[in-house]
């Protein structure tokens, strides 16, 4: 069964950091990419980034683009989002979602079939 666990939120100041974790089991980081979205309530779901399988094709929505890096721990079935330069704004639930064939911006746009949890990020002073 697949299954896609995050953790790693919290409450930050702004222009703090925080690492997201997105544990992943029932298929291989190695053969599908995925993707992480965020949500703010009454608002759409946005996605963020994505990190493909083999040679590691990475993709970032502009908002993000610069302040969060997506890697992937293949021997731990683990995908992180490492967020830098926090701003009130990026307050939201976070989710990962996949498995993707491929990472792209455009692919991104089509919900995957299975998805975390959830994991809150608020930004505050």
């Amino acid at each position: 069964q697949l299954q896609l666990v995050e953790s790693g939120g919290g409450s930050v100041q702004p222009g703090g950091s925080l690492r997201l974790s997105c544990a992943a089991s029932g298929f291989r980081l190695d053969y599908y990419a995925v993707g992480w979205f965020r949500q703010v309530p009454g608002k759409e779901r946005e996605p963020l980034s994505c990190i493909s399988s083999r040679d590691n094709i990475t993709y970032y929505a502009d908002s993000v683009k610069g302040r969060f890096a997506v890697s992937k721990d293949s021997a731990e079935n683990t995908v992180y989002l490492q967020m830098s330069s926090l701003k009130p704004e990026d307050t939201a639930v976070y989710y990962c979602a996949g498995p993707y064939h491929y990472c792209s911006g455009p692919n991104m746009k089509n919900p995957p079939h299975y998805w975390g949890q959830g994991t809150q990020v608020t930004v505050s002073s």
